[in-house]
């Protein structure tokens, strides 16, 4: 397994595991850093969910930034399991939920002030996206990492999009 840096707040410099799997695809460090000091306002004390999750960096950043809940949703049951020890290595399992879901069914329990969607760029589905739009809070704030041009997210308002690389992050509000 691959080791990922938190990049700031409480757990900053703290490594959490990444599946090795071509299931998962990581984002950057650049990338995660400019992500999260777009939406910083939106953080403290926020309950957020962490879709498509992978290793769970982002819902764990948030964490770390001062977020008082992460719900973290990845459909596969061996990556779901790297989450769980990466939040139990880091005394976070009080503070997070893992969910194995596949976006496009999530139900979930409660909606979310920040919604973070890193979903696989090989098969970008955008009814899974649309799905989890429906849980953001009104006022709250909706990221989505993609490829190619912001997609229009029923419900949402496209806020901002900046290009990394082949990625784009986008910044949507309700």
């Amino acid at each position: 397994m691959d080791n990922i840096k938190i990049t700031s707040g409480k757990y900053r410099g703290r490594s959490i595991k990444s599946p090795n799997s071509r299931l998962t695809h990581p984002m950057g460090a650049r990338e995660k850093l400019a992500l999260f000091n777009m939406i910083s306002e939106y953080l403290p004390r926020a309950v957020v969910l962490d879709a498509y999750a992978g290793s769970g960096a982002l819902g764990i950043e948030a964490l770390s930034r001062g977020a008082s809940y992460a719900m973290f949703v990845e459909k596969n049951p061996r990556i779901t399991g790297v989450i769980r020890k990466n939040l139990a290595e880091l005394g976070l399992a009080e503070q997070a939920s893992v969910s194995e879901w596949d976006a496009k069914n999530f139900l979930p329990p409660r909606d979310f002030g920040v919604i973070l969607a890193d979903p696989p760029y090989d098969n970008f589905d955008l009814r899974g996206i649309e799905n989890l739009a429906k849980f953001l809070k009104k006022g709250g704030v909706f990221t989505l990492s993609h490829p190619g041009e912001a997609p229009e997210i029923n419900g949402l308002i496209l806020q901002k999009t900046r290009k990394y690389a082949a990625a784009r992050i986008s910044i949507y509000t309700k």
